[in-house]
């Protein structure tokens, strides 16, 4: 629809802060599709440990109201807008609850060892003038593209959920490395097909990695083939994932700045936008404060990994921890709004540290909403992390994502948003 100049002259700053792994207790429907998170909550379990943790901004913006309790130091908001979500993506998956929040529709991924797919993708590639080896190893096929692409099993996610596309970059570019996985991609109907490289390695590195998994699965274990060492780079196609129809492109597209801080960087297609990739809390935390400096208006979204990565350790200590310095940075930039500003709080699933495997939990995430002159507002249970991603796009007035509702009309004072 389109909006009127005054209206147009009120956007400001959209800031999506996700607290990577913070989960506040297992969705209804672990019972069912993942009976091992059915306790998880990975809130509690932190608690459990350190009853005496404070988080003053986020308790001031709503956590405990959006846990559902109070604990020894931390209490009730009268103030806060807030809510919680649920996942509409398959799983507790950082990709796809990145794609999730920025407006995707999650389409349900199908789990194949790669060697029921070699001959569809060795005939893709051939079909598009690429070089085709057939290798084997144990009884295993994978595919070498161009003399340098190696395609196979991803080893590090689940077992069968994603392929790894990987080559030494000092041979092959990496755009040329991406145009085998885009058409590998096509074919596949897997979650995730992984495509990244290095400089400094070589092709016998790429060999060292070789190894197979449960007698199904084959392919380059990617911490061993030295990709990660210098020069690496990543980008993950995710199925059903389409770029044109998320937020950060809509919003590029229409002249809006955006940019992408941390794990999202990686992840997430910012074609037009700026992105930086990091992953040290105090640094993502700088770049953003940074970003909000420099920027009058925009749309700006921050990954705080560490979290995520200390829950895969089950470190409820290194999690609390973590967790206190993006308190302290969400402090910095809440001192930083304007009145036109809107600054949001979540996390993309949970990684309970307690529960007993160092996977993520399919947990509901909390949302926090800070707005100048606006309060206590309850958004309620979302059913898909895409609400936020369609209330980004509403704020700046353009075509909404593929999925999900905004929540700024129906829960915040109107007034202040664009129509």
């Amino acid at each position: 629809m389109e909006l009127d100049r005054d209206k147009k002259d009120k956007k400001g700053r959209f800031i999506v802060i996700v607290l990577d792994g913070f989960g506040i207790g297992s969705m209804n429907d672990t019972e069912k599709v993942r009976p091992e998170d059915r306790e998880s909550n990975t809130l509690r379990s932190i608690l459990k440990d350190f009853p005496d943790m404070k988080l003053p901004n986020m308790e001031k913006l709503g956590l405990m109201n959006a846990y559902g309790m109070e604990s020894e130091q931390m209490k009730y908001s009268v103030s806060a807008n807030f809510g919680k979500s649920e996942l509409m993506h398959f799983g507790a998956d950082t990709f796809m609850g990145h794609q999730e929040i920025m407006g995707t529709l999650p389409k349900k991924p199908e789990a194949h060892p790669f060697q029921e797919k070699v001959d569809i993708v060795a005939d893709q590639l051939k079909a598009h003038g690429h070089k085709v080896e057939v290798l084997e190893k144990e009884g295993l096929r994978y595919i070498l593209c161009d003399d340098y692409v190696t395609v196979g099993d991803n080893l590090e996610a689940d077992l069968g959920m994603c392929y790894n596309v990987t080559a030494p970059l000092d041979y092959i570019s990496f755009e040329k490395e991406c145009e085998i996985a885009y058409l590998v991609r096509e074919v596949v109907t897997v979650g995730r097909v992984v495509v990244f490289g290095g400089t400094g390695n070589t092709m016998e590195d790429i060999w060292n990695a070789q190894e197979t998994k449960q007698g199904t699965y084959i392919g380059i274990a990617s911490a061993k083939s030295k990709s990660y060492e210098q020069g690496y780079q990543c980008r993950h196609l995710g199925y059903g994932v389409d770029k044109r129809t998320q937020a950060p492109t809509i919003l590029t597209d229409a002249g809006i700045t955006v940019t992408l801080i941390g794990k999202v960087a990686d992840i997430v297609a910012n074609d037009q936008g700026r992105s930086i990739s990091c992953v040290p809390t105090d640094r993502c935390i700088e770049l953003t404060i940074e970003a909000i400096t420099a920027m009058e208006e925009g749309f700006i979204c921050t990954n705080i990994q560490e979290t995520d990565l200390a829950g895969h350790s089950q470190s409820a200590e290194v999690y609390k921890k973590i967790l206190e310095k993006a308190d302290a940075g969400i402090g910095k930039m809440i001192s930083l709004l304007n009145e036109r500003d809107i600054l949001l709080i979540m996390a993309d699933h949970g990684n309970d540290p307690s529960i007993g495997h160092s996977k993520h939990t399919r947990e509901c995430v909390p949302i926090l909403l800070y707005k100048e002159n606006v309060y206590g507002k309850h958004i309620g249970t979302r059913s898909t992390l895409s609400d936020v991603g369609a209330s980004v796009c509403e704020y700046f007035g353009v075509i909404p994502p593929q999925n999900g509702r905004s929540f700024l009309d129906d829960y915040l004072h109107s007034s202040h948003y664009v129509h």
